[in-house]
């Protein structure tokens, strides 16, 4: 197949059928989406998802998140809970490649789509299920969000100051993770039905996703019973690694391997304390944290932002600003690579929002279409899609299937 038929991303020749609502399965819909895939997303009629209406906007305005959890993707009205709805539903899954879901485990069931009804509708089906604690074990059945995951996980605990109780992220972290796990499963699983025709299920659960980026915290106290506390700025032992002040403002500075401190002592005009046996080694340097971070920390501040950040680049050591949006939209860099991007919206407009990532050099994905209205797509689906006739397709608006 050329090149030229993955003009819209890599996926373009794969359907995504995404129930579900708010992030931990949207969210990896739109991670499908903006690789190309055409993503359905089906809604209740007259309701829709949470995340139209969530977001920080004027009230009466429309959601400025939704534009981007929804972005890439069609969108058509369906009533799972009525017999019905869960025919048409089957019907669909017949033409496409993954389910994806994000409701309590045993809801597809009760709506007789569960994965041994769809599997054999669709053998080469992909069922992408996302959930606080997974489809199995003695937690399956409970609600679950993203921070009850981000708890579970591990992550709540480490993040914040020492001095106050555990902190949360300024994002929805556990969900996102979730989705985004989800979405290497579903891949994965691609990669192996190419080989075999045979579908499968992708279980991803929230509370798994962060345990999976919490490190060596589990296997530090299995061997030696430390467990990991909030540090604030720092990560304990690998130093110098912090945010430091300068004249006029604030700079993070990442010089904790050893060729890179060497840089940083040269660059400070102490290239003794490369060898001082405080500070020779990573062991040495993260016992000693404190100590060197007043050091690091007592240039910084005699020395304005710019200088500071010129002295880094020259000598080759990771150090940068912490930015806020302003800062990411005015950023050269961010610029160059199109990092942020312009999208045409029915009500605002021109919208502002994150590209595509990552980045690939031959079937790049990209942000094709605004997020859809509710139903925007119902005629294009289910008349198109499914062959559904205009008495019939009237019939479905008026029962409230659609």
């Amino acid at each position: 197949m050329s090149v030229d038929a993955f003009k819209n991303g890599p996926l373009s020749d794969l359907r995504v059928l995404e129930l579900g609502t708010l992030l931990a399965g949207p969210f990896c819909g739109q991670l499908l989406g903006d690789m190309g895939a055409e993503v359905i997303k089906i809604e209740p009629p007259g309701q829709g998802d949470p995340m139209r209406a969530w977001g920080r906007q004027a009230a009466g305005e429309p959601s400025l998140w939704w534009p981007v959890v929804g972005r890439n993707k069609k969108a058509v009205t369906l009533d799972m809970r009525q017999p019905e709805g869960q025919a048409l539903f089957k019907e669909m899954v017949k033409h496409t490649d993954f389910v994806l879901e994000n409701f309590r485990p045993g809801t597809m069931e009760k709506w007789h789509c569960g994965w041994e009804e769809l599997r054999k509708i669709n053998p080469r089906l992909i069922m992408i299920r996302v959930s606080g604690y997974g489809q199995t074990g003695p937690y399956s059945h409970r609600a679950g969000f993203g921070a009850i995951g981000e708890a579970m996980g591990g992550l709540r605990y480490v993040v914040g100051d020492p001095s106050t109780p555990p902190s949360r992220m300024g994002i929805s972290i556990g969900d996102e993770l979730a989705a985004t796990f989800a979405c290497l499963g579903a891949l994965s699983a691609l990669h192996y039905r190419e080989k075999t025709g045979e579908g499968q299920v992708v279980d991803s659960a929230l509370y798994e996703a962060v345990l999976n980026m919490m490190e060596s915290l589990i296997t530090e106290y299995d061997k030696t019973g430390y467990i990991r506390e909030r540090t604030g700025a720092i990560l304990p032992n690998v130093a110098p690694s912090n945010v430091y002040p300068t004249s006029d403002g604030l700079v993070l500075i990442a010089a904790n391997q050893d060729t890179v401190f060497g840089r940083l002592c040269e660059a400070m005009g102490q290239p003794e304390l490369a060898k001082d046996a405080r500070y020779v080694n990573h062991q040495a340097r993260g016992s000693n944290q404190k100590q060197l971070d007043g050091l690091v920390g007592h240039w910084t501040g005699g020395l304005p932002t710019k200088t500071v950040l010129e002295l880094m680049d020259k000598h080759g050591v990771p150090a940068g600003l912490i930015y806020r949006a302003p800062d990411m939209l005015e950023d050269p860099h961010f610029q160059a690579r199109e990092a942020i991007v312009e999208t045409d919206h029915p009500h605002f407009g021109k919208l502002k929002m994150q590209n595509v990532a990552p980045k690939l050099s031959k079937t790049p994905g990209g942000i094709r279409s605004a997020a859809p209205e509710m139903g925007q797509h119902n005629e294009e689906v289910y008349r198109g899609m499914l062959g559904v006739d205009a008495d019939r397709f009237a019939a479905l608006l008026a029962s409230k299937v659609i």
